[in-house]
């Protein structure tokens, strides 16, 4: 938001002050709206209306009221208020914190109240009918501004979005009082934590095959399979990028009695990962299998055994978190045998009282519930997770983060949604706003799986070092991307993520 454009933008309080009481020396006339994208309706709305009064104030619904459409606001408010402010004939801009405008009706008493004529042509609506009685006990005036030209900021959204992530994470910074430097500053302390990661380690493969052509006598694939790639992945990879990112890591997991131990076991190994597996003889290392062709995924094919742990080995893993120094707590759960509504209540008594909780539960295609984790420090479930927690399929996101965030009892809450970002919230206090949203910034996606875990990874570490969930939701956000952008469970370091600040203020400063 530039400075340009700053001092136009006021509270209520000190546009009131501006203004003073009526009778006035200059009149007022007021706006008010989401402008949501500002196009050629609204200018003719404002031009009429400027036309009407000496000094006209523009009234911004506040994010958290906006509740018509799904991912609505699409421009953050800070970022609204900005757009309005760059406009000559627009003197004031307030952000209305109220769900109605009623409230600075009455506190600013405008001389008059502009209204589209939509209000107007077919019956004046209750709300409408309020906002007039309320200027008719003062003796404001309803102005209602020629319908001629009507556009909706919610079909242009839906038929072509402008693409706009780093304005928005700009204006959010912004508001926050953060800058790139303070990313940077955040990346570089990472390092020095001490982090336990509990949770089922997976080992994912990646077949690349040659497609033949289909089978003559059923609607089978034919392909020829050219190589195998291993990875790492689930909590082993989360516990992975903690210890690419600079921390000290304890990884605390159930393994089977084969080949692929010993495959993760080396890996971990090299990436200095203090691997405290607990060996089951009864069960295998999970894998997963993907079969490619020309970069499509034809089948994934599961070798997994999700019966629940041992009570031997829940009571193992209780006392390894019990009497592992940590500075975070991370339970990475895929539902894979060791987490359960059960086995999570346990785990989480024992949990250092001084540590940072963080749970991430992926398992929107298997029987789990991220509402088995409650009263943590940071949850970051994905859409479709959220909805299975909440019974939900019908509402839209922000109402239903809101109500995950309120049954889970959490302190901070990431809920991904995938090419759309994230959408972030956190406990009520002193902060610009409860909730906030952050695009993607993916530049090529060539593999999503995984991208959740760097996030996971860098957000928790971040969170644990600022205590400020929006830092710790634009690095993770960052991870997230770089992870996007490349093939398997490859941990993600500060230097690809500081590569990433650095190009995205180039940007900023236009190059």
């Amino acid at each position: 938001m530039g400075p340009r454009y700053q001092h136009k933008i006021k509270t209520a309080a000190e546009l009131r002050e501006i203004i003073g009481p009526r009778p006035r020396a200059r009149s007022v006339i007021m706006c008010h709206g989401a402008f949501d994208i500002v196009h050629p309706g609204h200018l003719r709305h404002l031009m009429y209306a400027k036309g009407k009064a000496d000094l006209l104030v523009a009234s911004l619904t506040a994010d958290e009221h906006i509740l018509k459409a799904d991912h609505r606001p699409y421009i953050p408010q800070e970022l609204r208020a900005a757009n309005l402010a760059a406009l000559e004939m627009v003197d004031y801009v307030i952000i209305d914190a109220n769900p109605t405008p009623i409230e600075n009706i009455r506190a600013l008493q405008p001389d008059y109240f502009a209204k589209g004529y939509e209000y107007f042509a077919e019956g004046i609506p209750p709300r409408t009918q309020e906002e007039i009685d309320t200027l008719d006990a003062y003796g404001g005036e309803m102005v209602f501004t020629p319908g001629d030209i009507v556009y909706s900021s919610s079909r242009l959204i839906e038929a072509h979005a402008p693409k706009i992530p780093l304005e928005k994470l700009l204006a959010l910074m912004e508001s926050e009082g953060v800058d790139f430097a303070d990313l940077r500053k955040a990346l570089h302390g990472l390092a020095g934590l001490r982090v336990h990661v509990l949770g089922d380690t997976i080992i994912d493969a990646y077949s690349q095959c040659a497609l033949l052509g289909g089978a003559p006598k059923s609607p089978t694939f034919s392909v020829r399979l050219e190589r195998s790639d291993l990875f790492t992945g689930g909590a082993g990879v989360v516990a992975r990028h903690v210890k690419a990112a600079g921390a000290s890591v304890s990884f605390s997991t159930v393994l089977g009695e084969d080949e692929l131990k010993t495959f993760a076991l080396r890996e971990l190994d090299t990436s200095g990962v203090d691997c405290r597996p607990i060996i089951d003889r009864t069960r295998p290392t999970t894998r997963k299998e993907r079969f490619i062709t020309d970069g499509y995924k034809l089948l994934q094919v599961d070798r997994v055994d999700n019966r629940p742990i041992s009570e031997r080995v829940t009571r193992t893993l209780c006392d390894a978190l019990r009497d592992t120094p940590a500075d975070v707590v991370v339970c990475s759960d895929f539902r894979h045998g060791i987490f359960n509504r059960q086995t999570i209540s346990r785990f989480s008594r024992d949990i250092p009282a001084t540590a940072l909780k963080v749970a991430d539960s992926q398992v929107s295609n298997r029987w789990g519930n991220i509402l088995d984790f409650t009263d943590f420090d940071l949850l970051t479930p994905n859409e479709r997770e959220a909805r299975f927690a909440l019974a939900d399929q019908d509402s839209i996101v922000r109402p239903l983060a809101s109500e995950l965030f309120r049954q889970a009892r959490c302190r901070n809450l990431i809920l991904k949604l995938g090419e759309r970002g994230i959408i972030g919230y956190r406990s009520p206090g002193p902060n610009p706003r409860e909730f906030f949203a952050i695009e993607s910034f993916v530049t090529k996606v060539v593999d999503p799986i995984g991208a959740g875990d760097a996030l996971l990874a860098y957000a928790s570490l971040a969170l644990a070092t600022t205590r400020s969930i929006v830092v710790a939701s634009i690095l993770g956000s960052f991870a997230a991307a770089i992870a996007c952008e490349r093939q398997g469970n490859v941990p993600v370091t500060p230097a690809e993520t500081e590569e990433r600040i650095d190009s995205l203020e180039r940007q900023a400063r236009y190059g």
